[in-house]
């Protein structure tokens, strides 16, 4: 990376970073994708306390990770803040759910942050840094909502395309020069998945689920992936969904005709059981970044997203996207029917080059 001359680890006052507030509350994609800026942040300043905001289900999964090469082994935050934003949107009239804000506003404001970065860009995250009183505030000079940038002292334009990039951009400016990309591990139950229901040594990870409807490929032809895989490897598969996507689980296990076992987890269960796969196969989600975390091999369904800006990153992976795709912002429901072209053999064709890669 350039070396950066707006930044410095002292402050304007000549005051060292003693407490560095973090902000990137969700979602699971999202808060990974900002995994090795913070851990670059945590080599860069050992001798700085870092917190990070974040949603309370999401909490776990922040909370397990750690820095971890060249000797040096830590976890990547000091402390977290946790915030409800869901829960505060559903119970707006009830008097404890006004309590419950104004006891997160006074917390940030009594902890006396001399820094504040946004990775999210939005105006909810920004306004949660300025609520901080931290002095100085960084974000993205083209933050995802225009107005979140208002509030920012420093504002920063990352060259380069994926989104990780961007981070550890915006985490380098920080520090004030360019930071290495630092391996990122977790810690998690050793349970091999037993509480989730899973039995097998080995197996696929399917994740037919998305955001948002547009970037899902079509449950069924996840069954028949799992049905095939499993005649030609011996592999079983476990179909992992979030809650209310109960019919896509459904689909799968019934096409796949018995290849294909559904699982119900919590984020840091499936850290767990992700560990022992071989591969995954999903779309632009979370647990498709978290097995790139987890190096696991991937093969990326990509539709209305652009992969080059959120795809797979630091694993062995196949991305398949219809050249006649159109990248969009807006979170559509109608399916994407370029996507619908990626057939099946496709997908089997990339899980099998990746498999036997790794030695099937």
């Amino acid at each position: 990376m350039e070396s950066f001359n707006s930044a410095s680890k002292i402050l304007e006052s000549g005051r060292p970073i003693s407490r560095l507030l973090i902000i990137r509350l969700s979602a699971m994609g999202d808060l990974l994708h900002a995994l090795p800026a913070v851990g670059a942040l945590r080599i860069a300043l050992p001798q700085t306390l870092l917190t990070w905001v974040v949603e309370e289900r999401w909490a776990d999964l922040v909370s397990c990770a750690f820095v971890d090469g060249d000797g040096f082994r830590r976890a990547l935050v000091d402390q977290l803040h946790r915030v409800n934003f869901q829960l505060w949107r559903d119970s707006l009239g009830a008097r404890r759910t006004w309590r419950e804000i104004a006891r997160n506003i006074e917390l940030l404001r009594n902890s006396a942050y001399d820094l504040a970065i946004d990775f999210q860009g939005a105006v909810r995250s920004s306004l949660l840094a300025r609520l901080s009183r931290a002095p100085s505030i960084y974000g993205f000079s083209e933050a995802r909502e225009k107005m979140a940038s208002m509030w920012y002292t420093t504002k920063v334009s990352p060259p380069g395309k994926h989104v990780i990039e961007h981070n550890m951009w915006l985490a380098s400016a920080v520090a004030g020069t360019g930071l290495p990309l630092p391996q990122i591990a977790f810690d998690s139950p050793d349970s091999r998945g037993a509480s989730a229901g899973v039995r097998s040594a080995s197996y696929i990870i399917l994740n037919p689920g998305a955001g948002w409807g547009a970037k899902q490929w079509p449950p069924e032809r996840y069954g028949e992936v799992a049905k095939r895989l499993a005649r030609e490897t011996g592999l079983g598969s476990l179909v992992n969904t979030g809650p209310g996507e109960e019919n896509l689980t459904r689909t799968v296990q019934m096409t796949s005709q018995g290849a294909a076992t559904p699982i119900s987890c919590s984020p840091l269960e499936l850290v767990s059981i992700m560990r022992f796969a071989r591969l995954l196969i999903g779309g632009d989600t979370g647990p498709m970044h978290l097995a790139a975390a987890l190096r696991i091999p991937v093969v990326a369904i990509f539709g209305p997203t652009d992969p080059s800006r959120t795809g797979p990153f630091g694993t062995r992976s196949a991305v398949l996207r219809n050249p006649n795709s159109q990248t969009i912002r807006s979170h559509r429901s109608s399916p994407d029917f370029a996507m619908l072209e990626i057939s099946p053999d496709e997908v089997v064709g990339a899980a099998l080059d990746l498999l036997r890669d790794s030695g099937d």
